[in-house]
């Protein structure tokens, strides 16, 4: 039999406070975007590996703030005169350009003359990144650092539930359960897995289940 057909249909990412779960994992990182008032000079930047929930947070942040989120590979073309009270601008240490440098460097120094906030969301410490303009880099220095820890169970737990019902997809608790017991524990192998479960059962046409899912871990350990 021909497989069935599945379409790519749209996606909502849910991304308010009420949507971000908190654990151990992440409970430090959390206090600290709600304290965002007393930050060092208003300016700090959330490390976390891929799928950590940095983007999520930096939402909160702004929606609390006033602010708004921009990628750091746009920050060329911001205008520093309509920036608004805060900025969040992600994956701040994917190598910028030296023209994005610079623009990062004058964004710094524009809110702070305003007393405005500034998050920045990287994958590794700020010591770390790559950037050649020495002026941005005492100035990221300066930054207070919040760090997204490993996930625990009851972080990938609620992440999976999340997910799927990004994909409008419910999954009963046994079967996250199921699944936790055998996946990597990883941020990464959760959104691999529900993109996967979500992708079987439009080719299916079936609920996932116990299964579905071992077949897909399975396939996944080959």
């Amino acid at each position: 039999m021909a497989e069935q057909l599945t379409f790519d249909l749209p996606m909502r990412t849910a991304l308010g406070r009420d949507d971000y779960f908190v654990s151990a994992a992440n409970a430090v990182a959390v206090a600290g975007i709600d304290g965002w008032r007393d930050w060092p000079r208003a300016k700090m930047v959330l490390v976390g590996p891929d799928g950590a929930g940095k983007t999520h947070l930096a939402h909160v942040w702004a929606e609390a703030a006033g602010a708004r989120v921009v990628q750091a590979a746009d920050i060329e073309a911001l205008d520093l005169e309509t920036i608004g009270p805060g900025l969040a601008v992600e994956d701040a240490d994917r190598g910028l350009t030296g023209a994005q440098e610079t623009a990062l460097f004058h964004l710094h120094n524009a809110l702070a003359d305003r007393g405005g906030a500034l998050l920045l969301t990287a994958r590794r410490d700020p010591a770390r990144w790559p950037l050649r303009l020495p002026d941005l880099h005492s100035r990221v220095q300066q930054a207070g650092v919040l760090k997204l820890g490993p996930p625990d169970d009851a972080l990938l737990a609620a992440l999976m539930v999340k997910l799927a019902a990004d994909r409008q997809m419910r999954l009963d608790p046994g079967l996250i359960g199921y699944a936790l017991l055998r996946m990597e524990r990883s941020f990464g192998a959760a959104q691999a897995l529900i993109a996967a479960i979500d992708a079987r059962s439009l080719r299916d046409k079936t609920r996932p289940g116990k299964a579905m899912i071992g077949a897909i871990l399975a396939q996944g350990d080959e």
